[in-house]
């Protein structure tokens, strides 16, 4: 069974809501995730984990949306989606979609009651 970590910002309230959904729908348990805000002991330097979304899958670090897709692969109901992404040209394409949100992302969590600075 693939163990994967998640190591998501604590301080933004978008990541907040995805964590708590992603959560609900990792009934087998396969997922840990840890707060990059926290005194969690962070693989990479804290600003890296917290400036993309970063996960390990089988020992081996990802971010942006490989990571999204690792955590997809992890829970049942969302696999395909995860083993679509393995696709050089699909994960191409969501990476790219990953990109245009993080410049959005500020002002979503300003308008959310979030922290002003990150990503």
């Amino acid at each position: 069974m693939t163990r994967l970590t998640v190591w998501h910002d604590g301080d933004c309230p978008l990541c907040r809501r995805e964590i708590a959904v992603m959560r609900r729908l990792d009934r087998r348990g396969r997922i840990t995730f840890v707060d990059a805000t926290g005194p969690a002991d962070c693989p990479l330097d804290r600003a890296e984990l917290l400036a993309r979304f970063h996960a390990m899958e089988d020992g081996r670090m990802v971010s942006g949306a490989a990571a999204f897709a690792a955590m997809w692969r992890a829970i049942p109901l969302l696999r395909p989606l995860g083993l679509l992404a393995r696709h050089p040209f699909v994960l191409d394409r969501l990476e790219r979609a990953y990109r245009r949100f993080l410049v959005v992302r500020p002002r979503l969590q300003r308008w959310l009651g979030g922290r002003k600075v990150g990503a």
